[in-house]
Protein backbone atom coordinates (compact mmCIF):
# COMPACT_ATOMS: atom_id res chain seq x y z
CA UNK A 1 0.00 0.00 0.00
CA UNK A 2 1.39 3.43 -0.87
CA UNK A 3 2.49 5.81 1.79
CA UNK A 4 1.03 9.33 1.82
CA UNK A 5 0.97 12.13 3.57
CA UNK A 6 -0.90 15.11 5.45
CA UNK A 7 -0.52 18.50 3.79
CA UNK A 8 1.67 20.86 6.01
CA UNK A 9 -0.51 22.59 8.98
CA UNK A 10 -1.24 26.02 7.29
CA UNK A 11 -2.21 29.21 9.27
CA UNK A 12 -5.17 31.75 8.83
CA UNK A 13 -3.52 34.01 6.14
CA UNK A 14 -2.53 30.97 4.27
CA UNK A 15 -6.09 29.39 4.16
CA UNK A 16 -7.50 32.41 3.57
CA UNK A 17 -5.33 33.52 0.07
CA UNK A 18 -5.19 29.50 -1.09
CA UNK A 19 -8.87 29.65 -0.84
CA UNK A 20 -9.02 32.98 -2.83
CA UNK A 21 -6.92 31.65 -5.57
CA UNK A 22 -9.34 28.85 -5.69
CA UNK A 23 -12.38 30.85 -5.84
CA UNK A 24 -11.32 32.98 -8.66
CA UNK A 25 -8.15 31.47 -10.59
CA UNK A 26 -8.82 28.46 -13.68
CA UNK A 27 -7.89 25.47 -11.83
CA UNK A 28 -4.77 24.18 -14.19
CA UNK A 29 -2.18 24.01 -11.89
CA UNK A 30 -1.74 21.69 -8.38
CA UNK A 31 0.37 24.00 -6.14
CA UNK A 32 1.36 22.45 -3.09
CA UNK A 33 0.04 24.27 -0.09
CA UNK A 34 2.51 26.66 0.72
CA UNK A 35 1.67 30.52 -0.16
CA UNK A 36 5.20 32.93 -0.74
CA UNK A 37 5.65 35.96 -0.52
CA UNK A 38 9.33 37.22 -0.32
CA UNK A 39 12.79 35.57 -2.05
CA UNK A 40 16.22 36.12 -1.94
CA UNK A 41 19.00 33.90 -3.55
CA UNK A 42 18.08 30.44 -3.02
CA UNK A 43 15.59 30.99 0.42
CA UNK A 44 12.08 31.69 0.07
CA UNK A 45 9.53 32.63 2.53
CA UNK A 46 5.62 31.68 3.25
CA UNK A 47 3.27 34.38 4.37
CA UNK A 48 3.63 33.03 7.73
CA UNK A 49 7.58 33.43 8.08
CA UNK A 50 8.99 29.69 7.61
CA UNK A 51 11.88 29.64 5.26
CA UNK A 52 12.11 27.00 2.41
CA UNK A 53 14.73 26.37 -0.13
CA UNK A 54 14.28 26.58 -3.38
CA UNK A 55 14.98 23.52 -5.35
CA UNK A 56 12.92 24.07 -8.35
CA UNK A 57 14.13 27.49 -9.35
CA UNK A 58 10.96 27.96 -11.21
CA UNK A 59 11.98 25.30 -13.71
CA UNK A 60 14.88 26.84 -13.90
CA UNK A 61 13.79 30.41 -14.94
CA UNK A 62 15.61 31.42 -11.43
CA UNK A 63 18.83 29.98 -12.17
CA UNK A 64 20.69 33.14 -10.89
CA UNK A 65 18.42 32.67 -7.32
CA UNK A 66 15.85 35.64 -6.33
CA UNK A 67 16.63 39.14 -6.45
CA UNK A 68 20.04 38.98 -7.19
CA UNK A 69 20.98 42.81 -6.67
CA UNK A 70 22.81 42.47 -10.28
CA UNK A 71 19.85 41.98 -11.90
CA UNK A 72 17.40 44.00 -10.04
CA UNK A 73 20.15 46.92 -10.02
CA UNK A 74 19.69 46.54 -14.02
CA UNK A 75 15.96 46.10 -14.29
CA UNK A 76 15.03 48.89 -12.01
CA UNK A 77 17.45 51.32 -13.85
CA UNK A 78 16.12 50.54 -16.97
CA UNK A 79 12.68 50.78 -15.62
CA UNK A 80 12.92 54.15 -14.68
CA UNK A 81 14.42 55.13 -18.57
CA UNK A 82 12.64 53.19 -21.27
CA UNK A 83 10.84 50.07 -20.55
CA UNK A 84 8.68 49.40 -24.05
CA UNK A 85 8.53 50.38 -27.34
CA UNK A 86 7.50 47.33 -29.46
CA UNK A 87 10.00 46.58 -32.28
CA UNK A 88 8.32 49.84 -34.14
CA UNK A 89 11.55 51.88 -33.56
CA UNK A 90 15.09 50.81 -32.49
CA UNK A 91 16.42 50.92 -29.09
CA UNK A 92 19.79 51.39 -27.07
CA UNK A 93 19.41 47.95 -25.34
CA UNK A 94 18.58 45.54 -27.95
CA UNK A 95 21.47 45.54 -30.26
CA UNK A 96 24.19 45.15 -27.27
CA UNK A 97 21.88 42.13 -25.49
CA UNK A 98 21.50 40.23 -28.82
CA UNK A 99 25.84 40.97 -29.25
CA UNK A 100 26.40 39.13 -26.70
CA UNK A 101 23.82 36.08 -27.01
CA UNK A 102 25.03 35.44 -30.59
CA UNK A 103 28.86 35.60 -29.39
CA UNK A 104 28.31 33.43 -26.15
CA UNK A 105 26.25 30.62 -28.08
CA UNK A 106 28.56 30.97 -31.50
CA UNK A 107 24.85 31.63 -33.25
CA UNK A 108 24.96 34.22 -35.81
CA UNK A 109 21.63 35.58 -35.38
CA UNK A 110 18.88 35.55 -32.49
CA UNK A 111 15.28 36.62 -32.96
CA UNK A 112 13.49 38.34 -29.26
CA UNK A 113 10.71 36.22 -27.95
CA UNK A 114 9.28 36.52 -24.51
CA UNK A 115 8.28 33.07 -23.36
CA UNK A 116 9.78 29.26 -24.19
CA UNK A 117 6.74 28.20 -25.94
CA UNK A 118 6.92 31.66 -27.90
CA UNK A 119 10.32 30.74 -28.87
CA UNK A 120 9.75 27.19 -30.44
CA UNK A 121 6.86 28.73 -32.05
CA UNK A 122 9.28 30.82 -34.18
CA UNK A 123 11.70 28.00 -34.31
CA UNK A 124 8.65 25.96 -36.18
CA UNK A 125 8.25 29.00 -38.19
CA UNK A 126 11.47 29.16 -39.22
CA UNK A 127 12.00 25.88 -40.35
CA UNK A 128 8.86 25.15 -42.43
CA UNK A 129 9.23 28.47 -44.30
CA UNK A 130 13.15 27.58 -44.86
CA UNK A 131 12.56 24.06 -45.82
CA UNK A 132 9.89 25.57 -48.04
CA UNK A 133 11.98 28.53 -49.70
CA UNK A 134 15.36 27.23 -49.41
CA UNK A 135 15.39 23.33 -49.14
CA UNK A 136 12.78 23.22 -52.07
CA UNK A 137 9.83 21.12 -50.03
CA UNK A 138 6.60 21.47 -51.74
CA UNK A 139 4.16 24.10 -49.65
CA UNK A 140 2.54 22.83 -47.08
CA UNK A 141 4.43 19.53 -47.03
CA UNK A 142 7.08 20.21 -44.92
CA UNK A 143 7.62 17.58 -41.59
CA UNK A 144 9.26 18.41 -38.33
CA UNK A 145 10.70 15.46 -36.55
CA UNK A 146 9.95 15.46 -32.75
CA UNK A 147 11.25 12.99 -30.18
CA UNK A 148 8.39 10.90 -28.02
CA UNK A 149 7.57 12.45 -24.16
CA UNK A 150 8.91 16.08 -25.39
CA UNK A 151 7.70 19.21 -23.63
CA UNK A 152 8.11 22.31 -25.29
CA UNK A 153 5.17 24.31 -24.03
CA UNK A 154 1.59 24.94 -24.27
CA UNK A 155 0.27 26.36 -27.33
CA UNK A 156 -2.11 24.33 -29.47
CA UNK A 157 1.00 23.75 -32.31
CA UNK A 158 3.20 22.24 -29.76
CA UNK A 159 0.45 20.12 -27.82
CA UNK A 160 -0.35 18.29 -31.15
CA UNK A 161 2.99 16.82 -31.07
CA UNK A 162 3.08 16.05 -27.47
CA UNK A 163 2.90 12.36 -26.74
CA UNK A 164 1.03 12.70 -23.36
CA UNK A 165 -2.48 12.36 -23.40
CA UNK A 166 -3.62 14.83 -20.95
CA UNK A 167 -1.79 17.92 -23.13
CA UNK A 168 -3.93 16.98 -26.05
CA UNK A 169 -7.75 15.86 -24.79
CA UNK A 170 -10.34 17.97 -25.64
CA UNK A 171 -7.73 20.61 -27.38
CA UNK A 172 -7.66 19.35 -31.09
CA UNK A 173 -8.02 19.92 -34.53
CA UNK A 174 -4.30 20.03 -34.46
CA UNK A 175 -1.72 21.46 -36.79
CA UNK A 176 -0.58 18.29 -39.16
CA UNK A 177 3.28 18.19 -40.14
CA UNK A 178 4.51 16.37 -37.40
CA UNK A 179 6.50 13.14 -37.14
CA UNK A 180 7.70 11.61 -33.51
CA UNK A 181 9.82 8.98 -32.92
CA UNK A 182 12.03 7.39 -29.65
CA UNK A 183 14.04 10.03 -27.85
CA UNK A 184 17.37 8.50 -27.28
CA UNK A 185 17.34 6.59 -30.81
CA UNK A 186 19.20 8.13 -33.45
CA UNK A 187 18.51 5.14 -35.52
CA UNK A 188 14.99 6.03 -35.53
CA UNK A 189 15.65 9.65 -36.34
CA UNK A 190 17.32 7.83 -39.46
CA UNK A 191 14.70 6.02 -40.50
CA UNK A 192 12.27 8.82 -39.83
CA UNK A 193 13.54 11.31 -42.78
CA UNK A 194 11.85 11.93 -45.21
CA UNK A 195 12.52 14.09 -48.58
CA UNK A 196 10.06 16.37 -47.16
CA UNK A 197 11.90 16.63 -43.27
CA UNK A 198 12.61 20.21 -42.81
CA UNK A 199 14.21 19.85 -39.59
CA UNK A 200 14.40 17.84 -36.15
CA UNK A 201 13.37 19.52 -32.40
CA UNK A 202 14.82 18.16 -29.99
CA UNK A 203 15.57 18.74 -26.04
CA UNK A 204 19.22 17.68 -24.75
CA UNK A 205 17.67 15.89 -21.46
CA UNK A 206 14.32 15.80 -21.52
CA UNK A 207 12.57 18.06 -18.31
CA UNK A 208 9.12 17.70 -18.10
CA UNK A 209 9.03 14.19 -19.22
CA UNK A 210 11.32 13.15 -15.40
CA UNK A 211 14.65 14.50 -16.39
CA UNK A 212 15.55 11.63 -19.20
CA UNK A 213 19.17 12.16 -20.19
CA UNK A 214 19.81 9.90 -23.37
CA UNK A 215 22.25 7.65 -23.69
CA UNK A 216 26.18 9.16 -24.85
CA UNK A 217 26.67 10.31 -28.20
CA UNK A 218 23.04 10.44 -28.95
CA UNK A 219 23.20 14.39 -30.18
CA UNK A 220 26.46 13.57 -31.88
CA UNK A 221 25.10 11.27 -34.29
CA UNK A 222 22.04 13.06 -34.46
CA UNK A 223 24.00 15.55 -35.48
CA UNK A 224 25.77 13.83 -38.26
CA UNK A 225 22.15 12.61 -39.70
CA UNK A 226 21.06 16.02 -39.69
CA UNK A 227 23.56 17.33 -41.60
CA UNK A 228 24.23 14.26 -44.13
CA UNK A 229 20.18 14.55 -44.85
CA UNK A 230 20.24 18.47 -44.73
CA UNK A 231 17.85 18.53 -42.07
CA UNK A 232 17.87 21.32 -39.43
CA UNK A 233 18.90 20.05 -36.20
CA UNK A 234 17.01 22.86 -33.62
CA UNK A 235 17.64 22.22 -29.79
CA UNK A 236 14.73 23.33 -27.40
CA UNK A 237 17.58 24.43 -24.34
CA UNK A 238 14.69 26.40 -22.74
CA UNK A 239 15.40 24.48 -19.51
CA UNK A 240 19.01 23.22 -20.04
CA UNK A 241 20.27 26.35 -21.19
CA UNK A 242 22.26 29.17 -19.52
CA UNK A 243 24.59 26.71 -17.60
CA UNK A 244 21.46 24.76 -15.70
CA UNK A 245 23.65 20.91 -16.79
CA UNK A 246 27.11 22.14 -16.55
CA UNK A 247 27.79 23.69 -19.50
CA UNK A 248 26.49 26.91 -21.21
CA UNK A 249 24.20 24.97 -23.11
CA UNK A 250 23.36 20.84 -22.61
CA UNK A 251 24.38 20.46 -26.50
CA UNK A 252 28.04 21.35 -25.79
CA UNK A 253 28.14 17.92 -23.50
CA UNK A 254 28.29 16.64 -27.29
CA UNK A 255 30.61 19.52 -28.49
CA UNK A 256 28.16 19.75 -31.05
CA UNK A 257 26.24 23.39 -32.69
CA UNK A 258 22.95 22.64 -33.64
CA UNK A 259 21.22 24.69 -36.93
CA UNK A 260 18.45 26.37 -34.35
CA UNK A 261 19.00 26.94 -30.60
CA UNK A 262 15.86 27.70 -28.30
CA UNK A 263 16.42 29.57 -25.26
CA UNK A 264 13.94 31.12 -22.31
CA UNK A 265 13.49 30.78 -18.68
CA UNK A 266 16.93 31.78 -16.98
CA UNK A 267 17.66 34.37 -19.81
CA UNK A 268 14.88 36.73 -18.42
CA UNK A 269 17.19 36.76 -14.85
CA UNK A 270 14.42 35.25 -12.63
CA UNK A 271 12.66 38.88 -13.51
CA UNK A 272 10.81 38.57 -16.00
CA UNK A 273 9.87 36.26 -19.66
CA UNK A 274 12.70 36.92 -21.97
CA UNK A 275 13.63 34.27 -24.43
CA UNK A 276 15.30 34.04 -28.27
CA UNK A 277 15.69 31.40 -31.44
CA UNK A 278 18.99 31.79 -32.60
CA UNK A 279 19.85 30.25 -35.88
CA UNK A 280 22.34 30.16 -38.68
CA UNK A 281 22.72 33.22 -41.74
CA UNK A 282 19.95 31.05 -44.35
CA UNK A 283 17.68 29.75 -41.16
CA UNK A 284 17.35 33.07 -40.20
CA UNK A 285 17.13 34.54 -43.65
CA UNK A 286 13.96 33.52 -44.26
CA UNK A 287 11.85 36.27 -42.36
CA UNK A 288 11.20 39.58 -43.80
CA UNK A 289 9.41 42.47 -42.25
CA UNK A 290 6.15 41.16 -41.44
CA UNK A 291 6.45 37.61 -41.47
CA UNK A 292 6.43 38.04 -37.49
CA UNK A 293 6.49 39.70 -34.69
CA UNK A 294 5.89 40.39 -30.82
CA UNK A 295 5.02 43.32 -29.05
CA UNK A 296 7.10 42.74 -25.95
CA UNK A 297 10.14 40.58 -28.02
CA UNK A 298 12.88 42.29 -27.60
CA UNK A 299 11.93 45.38 -25.54
CA UNK A 300 14.17 47.60 -23.64
CA UNK A 301 13.69 45.96 -20.18
CA UNK A 302 13.85 42.50 -21.55
CA UNK A 303 17.47 43.40 -23.24
CA UNK A 304 18.53 44.86 -20.19
CA UNK A 305 17.88 41.73 -17.77
CA UNK A 306 18.85 39.87 -20.27
CA UNK A 307 22.23 41.70 -21.29
CA UNK A 308 22.87 41.36 -17.17
CA UNK A 309 21.83 37.56 -16.89
CA UNK A 310 23.95 36.39 -19.57
CA UNK A 311 27.42 38.77 -17.98
CA UNK A 312 26.58 37.04 -14.56
CA UNK A 313 26.62 33.74 -16.13
CA UNK A 314 30.17 34.19 -17.56
CA UNK A 315 31.63 36.48 -15.42
CA UNK A 316 30.84 34.42 -12.02
CA UNK A 317 31.29 31.40 -13.97
CA UNK A 318 27.90 29.88 -12.89
CA UNK A 319 27.85 26.56 -15.31
CA UNK A 320 31.18 25.70 -13.52
CA UNK A 321 29.47 25.90 -10.28
CA UNK A 322 26.34 23.51 -11.72
CA UNK A 323 28.89 21.34 -12.50
CA UNK A 324 30.63 21.05 -9.19
CA UNK A 325 27.28 21.38 -6.73
CA UNK A 326 25.67 18.86 -9.37
CA UNK A 327 28.30 16.43 -8.61
CA UNK A 328 27.73 16.69 -5.00
CA UNK A 329 24.25 16.63 -5.22
CA UNK A 330 24.31 13.42 -7.97
CA UNK A 331 26.67 11.82 -5.88
CA UNK A 332 24.47 12.15 -2.04
CA UNK A 333 21.67 10.43 -3.74
CA UNK A 334 23.23 7.95 -5.11
CA UNK A 335 24.88 7.54 -1.53
CA UNK A 336 21.36 7.42 0.13
CA UNK A 337 20.60 3.88 -1.47
CA UNK A 338 17.40 3.30 0.00
CA UNK A 339 15.09 0.97 -1.65
CA UNK A 340 12.44 3.20 -2.78
CA UNK A 341 14.84 5.47 -5.02
CA UNK A 342 14.68 3.70 -8.37
CA UNK A 343 16.88 5.93 -10.17
CA UNK A 344 18.78 8.98 -9.81
CA UNK A 345 19.93 10.71 -12.91
CA UNK A 346 20.62 14.25 -14.58
CA UNK A 347 23.24 16.76 -15.47
CA UNK A 348 24.28 19.36 -13.55
CA UNK A 349 21.84 21.20 -11.74
CA UNK A 350 19.03 19.27 -13.36
CA UNK A 351 18.27 15.85 -11.22
CA UNK A 352 15.34 13.98 -11.34
CA UNK A 353 14.85 11.30 -8.56
CA UNK A 354 12.87 8.56 -9.44
CA UNK A 355 10.04 6.80 -6.79
CA UNK A 356 9.01 3.97 -6.30
CA UNK A 357 4.83 4.67 -6.31
CA UNK A 358 4.09 1.39 -4.48
CA UNK A 359 6.42 3.05 -1.62
CA UNK A 360 5.67 6.33 -2.03
CA UNK A 361 4.79 9.15 -4.73
CA UNK A 362 6.55 12.02 -5.74
CA UNK A 363 3.74 14.37 -4.91
CA UNK A 364 3.80 12.87 -1.44
CA UNK A 365 7.40 12.98 -1.00
CA UNK A 366 7.34 16.37 -1.99
CA UNK A 367 5.11 17.70 0.34
CA UNK A 368 7.28 15.96 3.36
CA UNK A 369 9.88 18.22 1.75
CA UNK A 370 7.71 21.02 1.96
CA UNK A 371 6.93 20.06 5.56
CA UNK A 372 10.99 20.35 6.28
CA UNK A 373 11.55 23.38 4.65
CA UNK A 374 12.82 22.51 0.98
CA UNK A 375 10.69 23.35 -2.30
CA UNK A 376 10.55 21.00 -5.02
CA UNK A 377 8.08 19.44 -7.21
CA UNK A 378 7.06 16.52 -8.86
CA UNK A 379 6.68 15.13 -12.29
CA UNK A 380 4.79 12.32 -14.04
CA UNK A 381 3.92 10.90 -10.14
CA UNK A 382 7.34 9.14 -9.59
CA UNK A 383 9.95 11.75 -10.26
CA UNK A 384 11.05 14.16 -7.39
CA UNK A 385 13.30 17.23 -9.53
CA UNK A 386 16.28 19.15 -8.00
CA UNK A 387 16.78 22.41 -10.15
CA UNK A 388 17.83 24.79 -7.70
CA UNK A 389 19.67 28.19 -8.17
CA UNK A 390 23.08 27.81 -9.84
CA UNK A 391 24.27 30.05 -6.73
CA UNK A 392 23.62 27.42 -4.03
CA UNK A 393 26.30 26.35 -1.84
CA UNK A 394 28.29 23.09 -0.51
CA UNK A 395 26.01 23.60 3.30
CA UNK A 396 22.58 23.93 0.99
CA UNK A 397 23.15 21.02 -0.64
CA UNK A 398 24.49 19.05 2.39
CA UNK A 399 21.54 20.27 4.40
CA UNK A 400 19.44 19.24 1.12
CA UNK A 401 21.14 15.50 1.32
CA UNK A 402 20.57 15.48 5.07
CA UNK A 403 16.93 16.44 4.93
CA UNK A 404 16.33 13.74 1.94
CA UNK A 405 17.69 11.31 4.27
CA UNK A 406 15.19 11.47 7.03
CA UNK A 407 12.51 11.85 5.10
CA UNK A 408 13.77 8.32 3.62
CA UNK A 409 14.03 6.82 7.01
CA UNK A 410 10.53 7.50 8.14
CA UNK A 411 9.17 5.41 5.10
CA UNK A 412 8.56 1.98 5.80
CA UNK A 413 10.32 -1.09 4.01
CA UNK A 414 8.98 -2.16 0.44
CA UNK A 415 6.66 -4.77 0.57
CA UNK A 416 7.98 -8.39 -1.05
CA UNK A 417 10.98 -8.65 1.20
CA UNK A 418 14.84 -8.56 0.04
CA UNK A 419 13.87 -6.57 -2.86
CA UNK A 420 16.56 -4.10 -3.31
CA UNK A 421 16.97 -1.11 -5.93
CA UNK A 422 21.32 -0.40 -6.73
CA UNK A 423 20.50 3.31 -8.00
CA UNK A 424 22.69 4.07 -10.97
CA UNK A 425 23.25 7.11 -13.44
CA UNK A 426 20.36 6.11 -15.99
CA UNK A 427 18.83 2.22 -15.19
CA UNK A 428 17.71 0.64 -12.49
CA UNK A 429 18.69 -2.82 -11.23
CA UNK A 430 16.49 -4.83 -9.34
CA UNK A 431 18.50 -7.79 -7.01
Amino acid sequence: MMWRSNNAPKGAAMNRLIELENQYCARNYDPLPVVLKEGKGVWLWDVDGKRYLDMMSAYSAVSFGHGHPTLVTALTAQARQLAVTSRAYHTDQLGPFLQLLCEMTGQPRALPMNTGAEAVETALKAARKWGHKVKGIPENRAEIIVCNGNFAGRTTTIIGFSSEAQYRDGFGPFAPGFVSVPFGDAAALEAAISPHTAAFLVEPIQGEAGIIVPPAGYLARCRDICTRHNVLLICDEVQTGLGRTGRLLACEHEGIRPDGLILGKALGGGLLPVSAFLAREDVMSVFHPGDHGSTFGGNPLAAAVGRAALRLLRDERLADRAQTMGKRLIDGLHAIGHPAIRDVRGKGLLIGMELDPAVISARAFCEHLMRHGILSKDTHATVVRFAPPLIITESEIDMTLKTINAIFDLLPAPRGGGRKYTVGASQRIAA
